[in-house]
């Protein structure tokens, strides 16, 4: 119930206005938001890298409606992918498609994007394409394509939660690709989505298994997304035991979340990579944090007690 009032309220307007001139939530979504500006960006990844950490950048903003905001997006990108370059920085990007105009052209978001994708390849870096709600999961998937034909450095995210999505990995699995496996963040209808967590559960490893096979074959690197410690236990034992290179997945969390579970980790000698989101918009992503995990609530409630 509660997970299900905190998405609905990650996407109204009216909430937001309201919840963001509260100073003390400000203060609480810096737990899983590094900052509102690139600077504050930039010094989270130089700690998070000191103590053994990769990290992936996010500009925060989703569903731009002009042209102008798409472009304006655009720029901040090659901005942040300059900053990587020149403080040698160990991290790559990942930006959400509605970022860079696809609800207003596909031909002006693909454009963007381009952009995006030329300045990653002169660089020798990557960039990754989360994965939005479900009605984005096709175009997602085709935009994907088409910019993966002309640089390999372009991955992806799929989301476990979605009926569908052992099919979309069959299929990516054709050519070598780069996949981070989440369990999905966005509120989705029983229609296209396992509605239980236990089943959401059993679907990621099954679809985690793929991966990694796909990875001991030399098909894919797996970017295995979650903060389930039992997943991750059984993630490292599969590994052991068929063999698949520490050099062909990781295991990905999220900046401000498990951060006990993110230092054992790096203290048994495995690749992570930290999620840090920056930006003004950062109230859908920080309800969706909340939404994740209870915990999260009772983190925002004793800041508030405080």
């Amino acid at each position: 119930m509660m997970n299900a009032v905190l998405l609905k309220l990650s996407r109204s307007p009216r909430a937001q206005r309201l919840v963001t001139d509260l100073g003390f939530v400000r203060r609480a979504a810096r737990r899983f938001v590094a900052g509102e500006t690139l600077e504050e960006a930039v010094r989270a990844v130089e700690r998070l890298n000191a103590a053994g950490f990769e990290a992936t950048l996010d500009f925060l903003g989703e569903n731009t409606t002009s042209a102008a905001e798409a472009a304006a997006c655009t720029d901040e990108y090659l901005r942040l992918l300059e900053r990587i370059r020149r403080d040698g920085l160990r991290s790559h990007v990942s930006l959400k498609v509605t970022q860079f105009g696809l609800d207003v052209d596909e031909g002006l978001c693909l454009q963007n994007l381009r952009r995006i994708v030329e300045r990653v390849r002169e660089q020798g870096s990557f960039v990754r394409l989360d994965m939005e709600g479900s009605a984005y999961t096709d175009r997602t998937l085709r935009i994907f394509e088409r910019l993966r034909d002309g640089y390999e450095g372009v991955g992806l995210v799929l989301q476990a939660c979605l009926y569908r999505t052992a099919g979309d990995l069959e299929r990516l699995l054709h050519r070598p690709v780069n996949v981070r496996l989440c369990k999905g963040a966005y509120r989705e209808p029983p229609s296209v989505a396992y509605p239980r967590k236990r089943d959401v559960d059993a679907g990621y490893l099954r679809l985690a298994e793929r991966l990694l096979r796909g990875a001991a074959q030399g098909r894919a690197y797996a970017a295995l997304a979650t903060h389930d410690a039992r997943i991750q236990r059984w993630a490292r034992l599969y590994a052991r035991r068929h063999q698949v290179s520490g050099e062909r997945f990781e295991f990905q969390m999220l900046y401000g979340v498990r951060r006990d579970l993110q230092r054992r980790l790096v203290r048994e000698g495995f690749r992570v990579r930290i999620y840090v989101s920056y930006g003004t918009h950062w109230y859908p992503y920080f309800m969706r944090r909340l939404a994740e995990r209870p915990a999260n609530v009772l983190f925002v409630l004793r800041n508030l007690l405080r």
